[in-house]
């Protein structure tokens, strides 16, 4: 007897075929086999003359789908058939969610078997879950079927009924769709309260203090019995203290004042309090957890995510990959506890067995969580995988194991100092046990480091104790804008919301992307004018249809129209027809949209107006009763436009670009000009088409193009600039201004290649020398911001490829390996005295592999994890010890020094010197 097995991949079909007798065949439906039509050109010539064959779906035949074989398709289908000709049963082992079960019922109604059928089902592809799935078949659930199909054709009269009204009022190959117009939606409301965000300043006091000379930093809380004002104390819309308030608000000089006045006066110990803290280890990953945090930790994107973890799944080394259960079954609680003791000892392993509960909104998919496959689970080290897909194996890995472990101690310590009338806080926190945090830190990817630089450790203090004051600084703050969303926080927002289906969040946001909604920057994900266009337009005319509530509701309904609550065709025709329904609004409201007014966009400050046009956004003004119209830069966003750029850019556009001198050389005109890529200036006037393009230079950041004299346009025109040659190499050193700001390089040509520095607040890109330059070359990249090393419990000697070394410290929870950048645990059945060179070295390459790894699938991103959308106001600071001011951004990856005027952070718009200084 033959079965022919039919699953959706390829790679499926290779796992699953090394589980099965030889009698079974199993073949790959590359997905579904037919759907609704995708174009014109797939509608079948029958019912091409009907009016609702546009939209694939009969609505006045109790909406009938039109379901097409797509030509690329047709192939798979005949082998299919040819397939089951040979068969005596048929088994359809796809997926097990609601999807998968569509792709199975399709496959019956179109093949039309002749033989038994049976649905196979299964969470993982393990031989054992295999057999227990030949033994456990069923038919297909009707009822998920018909889920995903009223899923699908909901999708569809959403799709096809807004999308023709958008391309008609605002712009060609625009689309609407019922989770992804919401999405848009919550991405334009952050950037509107950005928009609407005024800054709001205030002052305070550091102060760095010793105990038996250790030292500690503390911070001014009260002054004169009252508390002092903080950022979330602030207006976001005013820039003003939130009315009622009662605290006590610093400005600049008040705060130097007071700094003289503290000086050198003595402190005391007021008070000590000791606060003990346990936590828990975070629930395994669902799909919407997996996708959070693999965007925190490896920077990838959601699509990106999913596209790993179902190849991973279908090798068979997690379980399936859409699920929003939380729940692990007993074989993956008793292999998670196994490793537990088996790597990291009894004293690990919490006291009994960790379940957790699903509480997600109308959880439908897969019934336990993504982890490990199998039992005993493989070690990321034993998996053989690599790059990105053993980087995600092993979050996945870890994050299961790290359920069944104990939970952390940690004991947080607050010190309340007093100098006469001020009060001081110093904060410390030490971790008493780690327990899971061995295993797992959530949104860290080294453990290791990220424990050590979680302890924040004081030295031991009393009451009435008076340690020294070793410096005292006035620090400014400035109130930062709402964070913008991340692939992660707008994963989060959606599902806490009840938005969608997490399985779908990976293919809407790329859709987002894709159809120029929204623009990654680094890690951010920024709405586009056309969103701002199309979000006010479903916001006036279709307000229910971008409504987070409405969107939510509308799910819970079609999560009980799966489980036979709710009856499908009823609610279909009360959405699209009738008096209230889409299509009589669509058709009623058309002809009240302007098309001009629907491609304006509202940004309140501006008196020019910005609209969407066929190349883009544009801003618009009148100029001597003649309208005059400029594009926009490309990276220019709605929250950033102004008023003053608004002016410079029309005025571009009216008198050409800006002339500041003649290059005293060449007798060649400098202008100052605003691209598609934001301000620079430009050496000589615009050659024709197919001409070399003359010598351009972005601007420092903080620098405004205003603001650039022929004297800093020469100095720019003239870098890169070589400051001398190396002592050692004999090459040239120069100092440049590139993508991620002003550095200065170690040029050994082809052979020898490029060391990059960045250059530092303090430093003048334009007076730097080769001294300085050499200094910087001489910082270890290794240890360019980190904070000073331990000492090594023992070192092993240098690694035989390079010239740096190998050590061993000693960590919160137990000796590590460090070699620069690396760090690994010693092994359980190793000692710090007994673990030699070679293993270490073994240990570092597994570990520096997976890193590899991850480097490759990161976005083009200048910066490092970017802050969570949260909507909380954020601050930078202001630190002021000798009387130059240097301002910093909360992540610390940019500064800015304002005493010499020129910028150190990022420049951007230049195609010239777009080389990467590491930090």
């Amino acid at each position: 007897m033959s079965t022919l097995v039919i699953v959706e991949s390829p790679t499926k079909a290779r796992t699953i075929r090394n589980f099965l007798p030889s009698s079974y065949r199993v073949e790959a439906s590359m997905g579904h086999v037919r759907d609704l039509p995708r174009d014109a050109s797939e509608i079948p010539a029958a019912v091409k003359a009907e009016k609702w064959s546009s939209l694939g779906v009969n609505v006045n035949a109790d909406f009938e789908p039109l379901y097409v074989v797509p030509k690329d398709k047709k192939k798979i289908v005949k082998e299919l058939k040819d397939a089951l000709a040979e068969a005596d049963e048929l088994l359809l082992a796809t997926d097990e969610d609601r999807e998968g079960e569509s792709i199975s019922w399709h496959l019956i109604q179109l093949l039309k078997p002749k033989v038994p059928i049976k649905r196979m089902v299964f969470h993982e592809i393990t031989e054992e879950a295999i057999k227990a799935s030949l033994e456990h078949c069923r038919e297909v659930d009707q009822r998920l079927v018909r889920a995903q199909e009223t899923r699908r054709i909901l999708d569809r009269l959403v799709g096809y009924t807004l999308s023709p009204l958008l391309w008609k009022k605002i712009a060609p190959s625009l689309s609407a769709g019922r989770v992804q117009s919401v999405a848009v939606r919550v991405l334009v409301q952050r950037e509107r309260e950005r928009r609407a965000f005024r800054q709001g300043s205030y002052w305070d006091l550091k102060a760095t203090l010793a105990q038996n000379e250790v030292p500690f930093s503390a911070k001014l809380v009260t002054l004169g019995g009252q508390r002092l004002a903080t950022g979330s104390d602030f207006d976001e819309n005013t820039g003003q203290l939130i009315a009622g308030r009662r605290v006590k608000l610093l400005d600049e000089a008040e705060a130097r004042a007071l700094q003289k006045r503290l000086t050198d006066k003595a402190w005391s110990v007021s008070a000590i309090e000791e606060r003990p803290v346990t936590r828990k280890p975070s629930a395994p990953f669902t799909t919407s957890t997996l996708q959070q945090e693999a965007n925190r930790k490896l920077r990838l994107a959601a699509r990106d995510t999913m596209r790993v973890a179902q190849s991973l799944y279908e090798q068979g080394y997690i379980t399936y990959m859409r699920t929003d259960s939380v729940h692990l079954s007993e074989q993956a609680i008793a292999a998670s506890r196994e490793c537990v003791e088996a790597l990291y000892g009894k004293d690990y392993l919490s006291p009994k067995p960790r379940q957790y509960t699903t509480k997600s909104k109308g959880a439908q998919e897969a019934h336990e969580a993504i982890r490990p496959a199998g039992s005993p689970f493989r070690t990321p080290k034993e998996t053989g995988l690599k790059a990105v897909e053993l980087a995600v194996y092993e979050m996945i890995w870890k994050r299961t194991v790290a359920t069944q472990m104990a939970e952390a101690r940690q004991t947080y310590v607050t010190v309340q100092l007093a100098v006469e009338d001020a009060g001081f806080r110093a904060s410390g926190k030490r971790i008493d046990f780690p327990g899971f945090f061995r295993a797992y830190v959530e949104g860290s990817d080294d453990p290791d480091a990220a424990l050590d630089d979680q302890e924040v450790i004081l030295p031991p203090l009393k009451a009435g104790d008076r340690p020294v004051a070793q410096d005292l600084e006035a620090i400014g703050h400035e109130t930062q804008p709402p964070a913008r969303y991340t692939d992660a926080s707008l994963v989060k927002t959606l599902e806490s919301e009840g938005i969608g289906r997490p399985s779908t969040y990976a293919s809407v946001i790329g859709t987002l992307i894709d159809r120029g909604y929204a623009q990654r920057q680094g890690n951010n994900l920024v709405p586009t004018f056309t969103a701002f266009a199309v979000t006010a337009l479903l916001e006036q005319y279709f307000p229910d249809l971008v409504d987070v509530g409405f969107t939510a509701r509308m799910e819970q309904t079609l999560d009980d129209i799966s489980t036979g609550e709710v009856e499908w065709l009823p609610y279909l025709k009360s959405f699209y027809l009738g008096d209230t329904g889409l299509e009589h609004q669509v058709k009623d409201r058309e002809s009240a949209i302007d098309t001009l007014e629907a491609r304006t966009i509202d940004l309140g400050n501006l008196e020019a107006k910005v609209r969407i046009g066929k190349f883009g956004p544009y801003v618009e003004s009148e100029k001597d009763g003649t309208p005059v119209t400029a594009s926009l830069p490309k990276d220019m966003t709605p929250a950033d436009l102004n008023p003053e750029q608004v002016e410079l850019i029309l005025k571009q556009k009216l008198e050409g670009p800006e002339k500041i001198g003649l290059h005293p050389e060449t007798a060649e005109p400098i202008y100052r000009l605003v691209g598609t890529y934001g301000p620079y200036i430009q050496l000589g006037d615009a050659p024709p088409p197919g001409k070399k393009t003359p010598k351009r230079s972005s601007l420092p950041k903080g620098i405004a193009l205003e603001d650039v004299t022929i004297d800093m346009a020469l100095q720019l025109l003239a870098l890169p600039r070589t400051l001398g040659t190396h002592p050692e190499s004999g090459c040239p050193v120069k100092v440049g201004l590139g993508r991620f700001g002003p550095y200065v390089v170690h040029d050994q040509g082809k052979e020898g290649g490029q060391d990059y520095r960045s250059l530092k607040a303090e430093d003048n890109l334009f007076t730097v020398e080769l001294a300085r330059a050499l200094e910087l070359l001489a910082i270890p990249k290794s240890g360019r911001g980190r904070r000073a090393s331990k000492q090594a419990l023992r070192e092993l000697g240098k690694h035989p490829d390079a010239d740096e070394p190998i050590n061993i410290y000693d960590g919160p929870y137990g000796a590590y390996i460090k070699y620069g950048k690396t760090n690994v645990s010693v092994p359980e059945d190793k000692t710090v005295e007994n673990i030699t060179l070679e293993e270490a070295i073994q240990l570092i390459e597994a570990k520096a592999g997976t890193k590899k790894g991850k480097k490759t699938t990161k976005t083009q991103s200048a910066g490092k994890t970017a802050s969570k959308a949260t909507g909380k106001t954020k601050t930078t600071k202001t630190t002021s010890t000798t009387g130059k001011a240097t301002t910093a951004t909360a992540t610390g990856a940019k500064k800015t020094k304002t005493a010499t005027g020129i910028a150190t952070g990022s420049a951007t718009g230049s195609k010239t010197n777009q080389n990467k200084a590491k930090a």
